[in-house]
């Protein structure tokens, strides 16, 4: 409970914004106008090196999960930065430690060497967390392997040697042992104690507010706890690998701050039981009490670390799908803006381009008064314009009622082949089309697909003018309507000069020519990608086959009725 208070204390917004915005003397007037944190640490540290010193000399080990160093790396680096934070917590840290150590009634000089060695791994860990994992994020598989790598495997080793040799030199303890035995406990107590701490985040409390999560926090957890005591209290037979698959339940349901928990209960109940003589690696007599806390820690390691890794990715997929729903989200407001915007601008247009085109006709056809051939010319000029204005306005008008989905669309049975054979007759009457073969062929008389017809129409013809504007160097247009499988299919077929993959990726683009904005062919480069939407929204697709120098085969596709 006290730790639960201290760490959050240490979270706290207060003193995190403190840190971010004041200097140096500011961060250690902050900390002294709220020391309770630091103090409530050192407290918590001798309290824990009390336990494990307690247990450990009982078993005449080093200690087998050293929690102590995890507990004080996380507080560290949850504390904040600066040399007054820094300072004060070395400080308060070190009195722990050599507390507790006084109090387990280590002597002065063991008491002091345990401090500088405790000291040691902490400040390392400390200090390569901050350089390489500043963001303390350990709820991705890079983040939780850097965590563990530079907190747990590389800090405790230059400390278990330091105290290896000095147990040597003072009470001729084995050195090699010693060094696993002191390695591997706090390497563990780090890797099982400091996730935890740095996992646990303010979304985290949230989360348990509401009932279902905690009651199924409770039942999965305790689930754990209670099936690792059995295992290593009742059981002699090498069964306790069963718990892998809770193991990663909890990793899946709770993610990274219920399967750390799930270590940390897994590591306390089968590392204490193996040393009081109970569980799975008591069998293994040959291997001495060092050997079988040995293969506890291990086990402890092995089933519960690549569960952290786990947590870490699915964090890391939950993290990436909301980015996803935001960019999503964010993308589709701009895309109702835009729509928003042509919608507008065509309701703009529309109004003057229908007095431009009045007045044009009027001059054009002499109501205004006399006209010479020059002035007629100029008139025929203006209408012609303003129609194709006219006409965009409506294309954009459609474009915006797509994307907005407010096109409504009468889905009923249609002959598409008529349809095709009605969008030819009406193309080929086209200046564009003239000594063009502009023809239509069909593979079956009962060509029927769900579908509305103007809007049908719409797309077919606007596929067939493209096809006339820019493959008319052919000399052809195909128009071809036959069944594939459930589905309908339309192919408008030309002989130009055919489009490169590059092009052909970004066809569909609004406003996008491909590079012929200059050119002499009349366009506004929408016509495909209001074709594209009012074919989706039948229900249908559409498509393009084409190589460069080979022609293009546009298609589309809908649902036979």
């Amino acid at each position: 409970m006290i730790l639960s208070r201290a760490l959050a204390d240490l979270d706290h917004p207060a003193v995190v914004a403190a840190e971010a915005r004041a200097g140096s003397w500011r961060r250690g007037h902050d900390l002294m106008s709220q020391p309770h944190a630091p103090i409530f640490l050192a407290v918590i540290l001798a309290f824990l090196v009390v336990l494990a010193v307690s247990t450990s000399r009982s078993a005449g080990l080093v200690a087998a999960l050293w929690a102590a160093g995890g507990v004080a790396v996380t507080a560290w680096l949850r504390a904040g930065k600066g040399k007054a934070y820094d300072a004060a917590y070395a400080a308060l840290i070190a009195t722990g430690f050599a507390g507790g150590n006084l109090l387990a009634g280590n002597s002065p000089d063991l008491a002091f060497m345990f401090t500088i060695g405790n000291m040691i791994e902490v400040v390392l860990a400390v200090v390569l967390i901050r350089r390489f994992l500043p963001d303390l994020n350990i709820a991705t598989v890079p983040g939780a392997a850097k965590f563990l790598i530079l907190a747990a495997v590389i800090p405790p080793l230059p400390a278990a040697l330091f105290a290896s040799g000095m147990l040597y030199l003072m009470n001729g303890q084995d050195f090699l042992s010693t060094l696993q035995t002191w390695w591997f406990g706090h390497a563990l107590g780090i890797a099982v104690f400091a996730p935890f701490g740095l996992a646990v985040t303010k979304r985290h409390f949230a989360r348990l507010a509401r009932p279902w999560h905690v009651a199924e926090a409770v039942v999965l957890l305790g689930g754990l706890a209670a099936l690792v005591t059995v295992l290593f209290t009742q059981a002699v037979a090498p069964v306790q690998f069963i718990i892998v698959p809770l193991l990663l339940v909890i990793a899946v349901r709770l993610r990274i701050v219920g399967v750390t928990a799930g270590i940390l209960i897994t590591a306390i109940i089968s590392i204490s039981a193996t040393l009081h003589g109970h569980g799975p690696m008591t069998a293994l007599t040959g291997a001495g009490l060092t050997g079988q806390v040995m293969l506890a820690q291990l086990f402890t390691a092995a089933t519960g670390l690549p569960m952290l890794l786990v947590a870490a990715m699915l964090e890391e997929r939950d993290l990436f799908a909301a980015r996803a729903a935001a960019d999503k989200q964010k993308a589709e407001k701009a895309s109702a803006g835009k729509s928003r915007l042509l919608a507008n601008v065509a309701h703009e247009i529309k109004s003057p381009i229908g007095g431009i085109i009045g007045i044009g006709d009027l001059w054009s056809s002499g109501q205004l008064g006399p006209v010479t051939p020059t002035q007629g010319e100029m008139a025929g000029m203006l209408v012609k314009t303003a129609r194709q204005i006219e006409t965009l306005t409506h294309d954009l008008l459609d474009v915006a009622r797509a994307e907005s989905g407010a096109v409504q669309m009468d889905l009923r049975p249609v002959d598409v082949a008529g349809v095709v054979e009605d969008v030819r007759r009406t193309v080929a009457l086209q200046k564009d089309a003239e000594g063009l073969a502009l023809t239509a062929e069909r593979d079956d008389d009962d060509l029927v697909a769900l579908a509305d017809s103007i809007r049908l129409s719409q797309v077919i013809g606007n596929l067939v003018t493209n096809a006339v504007k820019y493959g008319a160097s052919g000399g052809m247009v195909m128009l071809r309507t036959r069944r594939v499988g459930r589905n309908i299919r339309v192919e408008v077929i030309d002989k130009g000069p055919g489009l490169s993959p590059d092009k052909q990726a970004q066809l569909f683009e609004p406003f996008n020519r491909l590079g012929l904005e200059r050119s002499t062919i009349e366009g506004h480069g929408i016509g495909l990608t209001l074709a594209k939407r009012l074919t989706e929204l039948q229900g249908g697709e559409i498509g393009v086959i084409s190589a460069p120098g080979e022609g293009a085969t546009f298609w589309i596709e809908l649902p036979a009725a």
